[in-house]
C-alpha cells in the first residue's frame, strides 16, 4: 500500500515556525513528509531540513517525496527522542525550529497488517517501529490484570477499563488472542449494549491505550521535550501537534513550566530558587483547524497545535 498521510493544521504550523531560509530545521515526525515539504519548500541552499521517524514506510516515503531538496534535506530512521543524539552524529548542536506531528499517519491506520485499526481484522501488532520485537499481542496476553485496567483507565480514559480487563484475562485463558478481531469482540462483550449503540467504535480507547504503552508515547513525549528546549536558538521556535488530551496536558504544562520554572513559595518576595524561563508560550489557547480543513480532512478533528518560543538569557 502507498504510504499516504494528509498532514494537519499544515499551513498554521508551518507560519508559526517563522521559517528562516538559511536556517535548520527538524521534523521530528516525518511521516509521508508533508510538514517538510513545505520548510524545504521555503528554505534556500543554505538551509537544512533534519528529518526523523522510526517507521521504515515513512522514511521510504518521505525520501520519496523529498527528492528535489535532497541537497538540503538529511533523512534519519530513529524516534524523536533520540534527537539531540542523531543532530551530534551530523555535527548539529543547536536548530531554529522543531516541529512535532503525533498522529498515527492514514497509512499506519489503513494498512491492516499493521494492527493499529479496529475495523479491519488483522494480527494484533500497532509498533511504530517494525525493527521492536514486542507488540500489541504481547501486552493483551502478557500483561496482569491490574496492568491492563491501568494502561485502559489511564492511556484510553475507558470507564469501562476494569471490565474491559477482566473480559480480556478471561478470554485468553482459553486461547490466546492473536487479531484485532478477537480483541474487538472482547472488548464489545465488556461494554454495555445502551453504550455500544451510541458514541464511536467501542474498541477506539481500548486499542489507544495499547498503542501508547506498547509505542511507550507519552513517557517519550515527556523525555523529548525537555532535550528539544535546548537545542533551539534564540528565537527558535517548537510546535507540537497533539490528537489526545493526554499529550495535550503534557505540551500545555511542559511550556508553562518553561516559561515559569520558579518553584518558590509565593509568600516569597523575590525568587531565590534560580530557575530561569527559557522562552514564552506563543499559543495561549491552542491552535485548532478550520472548518475547511475539518470538511477537507476529518482526521483533522482532534488536533491541536501548540508553539513555543525559545528566549536565551
Amino acid at each position: 500500500m502507498e504510504f499516504r498521510h494528509k498532514s494537519v493544521l499544515l499551513e498554521k504550523s508551518i507560519d508559526a515556525l517563522r521559517i528562516k531560509p538559511d536556517g535548520i530545521y527538524v521534523d521530528g515526525t516525518l511521516g509521508g513528509g508533508g510538514h517538510s515539504f513545505e520548510i524545504c519548500r521555503r528554505l534556500s541552499d543554505k538551509g537544512r531540513l533534519i528529518g526523523i521517524d522510526q517507521d521504515g514506510a515513512a522514511i521510504q516515503a518521505a525520501s520519496r517525496r523529498l527528492g528535489e531538496f535532497q541537497d538540503r534535506v538529511t533523512i534519519v530512521r530513529s524516534n524523536f527522542c533520540e534527537m539531540r543524539g542523531e543532530l551530534g552524529k551530523l555535527g548539529i548542536t543547536s536548530v531554529d525550529g522543531v516541529i512535532l506531528d503525533l498522529g498515527v499517519s492514514a497509512y499506519q491506520l489503513d494498512t491492516a497488517d499493521r494492527g493499529f485499526t479496529y475495523r479491519e481484522d488483522a494480527p494484533l501488532d500497532m509498533r511504530m517501529d517494525q525493527r521492536q520485537d514486542k507488540t500489541a499481542r504481547d501486552i493483551v496476553n502478557g500483561y496482569e490484570e491490574r496492568e491492563l485496567y491501568r494502561i485502559i483507565r489511564d492511556y484510553g480514559e475507558e470507564k469501562f477499563a476494569k471490565n474491559i480487563a477482566k473480559h480480556i484475562v478471561a478470554a485468553r485463558k482459553e486461547k490466546t488472542l492473536e487479531t484485532t478481531g478477537e480483541l474487538i469482540h472482547v472488548i464489545k462483550a465488556a461494554i454495555p449494549m445502551k453504550v455500544r449503540a451510541v458514541g464511536g467504535h467501542p474498541a477506539k480507547r481500548t486499542f489507544q491505550a495499547i498503542r501508547i504503552e506498547l509505542n511507550r508515547e507519552l513517557d517519550v513525549l515527556q523525555e523529548a521535550l525537555d532535550e528539544i528546549v535546548e537545542l533551539l536558538n534564540d528565537k527558535g521556535r517548537i510546535c507540537v501537534i497533539t490528537f489526545h488530551s493526554l499529550e495535550d496536558r503534557i505540551v500545555k504544562n511542559k511550556f508553562r513550566e518553561w516559561e515559569n520554572p520558579c518553584v518558590c513559595p509565593k509568600e516569597f518576595p523575590v525568587c531565590v530558587c534560580g530557575r530561569k524561563p527559557k522562552g514564552r508560550v506563543i499559543t495561549r489557547k491552542p491552535i485548532l483547524p478550520d472548518e475547511q480543513e475539518l470538511e477537507e480532512n476529518p482526521r483533522a478533528k482532534s488536533s491541536k497545535l501548540r508553539v513555543f518560543e525559545r528566549e536565551i538569557q
